[in-house]
């Protein structure tokens, strides 16, 4: 090794590189380690919140699950070896390793794991357990109370190889990333209402005002690596919450929209669900 072996996470994560298991340092709190100054606010080509890391080849582990790496020389890298000496823990890339985890966050969520889903590989956390599965898929959170799903685009603390055997991703599983955001959001699968707004006075100055608004909210749904549908729903309702009083929301906007969110994998039912339930979210 190029630097000392007193820094302590450094022998756990070179075993797992080994392994095939990409892995990067987490700070105290359990958070990646921020961007450095070549890549501080995206100038690098990352994108927001690190999702996707674009064309950046920056050697710091400062981008989240995708600096998450199998390269034993990056791992000894001088880079590297500041985050090591002040990680707080091991952190891995559960996609990259062709896993997923269902992150069980307390003992109502453990319970209804062991009634809900097929046995598997578990590991103890601090709060409750990770359940493993063979496969990858989406990663969404709090898809239910005190439940994560951490696959692609996310990372998960090491916490030991856990006991049991790694069963197969299973479609409940899978099933759970297309749910909405919150049950109380539930809405009918046939559209009630007007997809207008409410006819009042609009405050807005100018057309293009609207014409913005929609347009970051496509982006914002274009952009979307993981929890596609919360992020149609808080697109919808963001649009909602500034437009859709005032009456100048039209079909040809709406239908902007759901292209985009359909351009995403979103069906009709969803988009039209999400948008009656952003609705009554801001009682339109």
């Amino acid at each position: 090794m190029t630097h000392p072996t007193d820094i302590r996470r450094v022998p756990a994560a070179l075993t797992l590189a080994a392994h095939g298991v990409p892995v990067l340092p987490l700070r105290a709190g359990k958070g990646p380690f921020g961007n450095c100054r070549t890549c501080a606010r995206n100038r690098c080509g990352g994108r927001p919140n690190m999702k996707t890391p674009g064309p950046c080849a920056c050697p710091y582990p400062c981008h989240a699950w995708a600096a998450a790496t199998t390269d034993l020389h990056t791992l000894n890298s001088p880079q590297w070896a500041t985050a090591w000496r002040t990680a707080a823990a091991v952190a891995y890339h559960p996609g990259g390793a062709g896993v997923t985890v269902v992150d069980l966050d307390n003992a109502a969520a453990i319970a209804w794991a062991r009634a809900t889903l097929p046995v598997t590989r578990t590991v103890a956390t601090t709060r409750g357990e990770h359940w493993i599965y063979q496969g990858v898929m989406q990663s969404v959170n709090a898809v239910r109370p005190g439940v994560d799903i951490k696959s692609l685009m996310a990372y998960a603390r090491w916490l030991g190889p856990g006991a049991g055997a790694t069963a197969v991703l299973p479609d409940v599983v899978r099933a759970l990333a297309v749910k909405e955001p919150s049950p109380a959001r539930r809405a009918p699968q046939s559209l009630t209402v007007s997809l207008r707004g409410q006819g009042g006075a609009c405050p807005h100055r100018t057309p293009t005002y609207l014409d913005r608004g929609i347009a970051m909210a496509e982006q914002r749904i274009t952009d979307a690596g993981s929890a596609v549908h919360a992020t149609v729903y808080r697109a919808f309702l963001a649009v909602l919450s500034t437009h859709g009083r005032c009456g100048c929301l039209t079909d040809i906007h709406v239908t902007r929209l759901f292209t985009a969110a359909q351009a995403k994998g979103e069906s009709v039912r969803h988009c039209t669900d999400a948008w009656t339930n952003a609705r009554t979210t801001l009682g339109l």
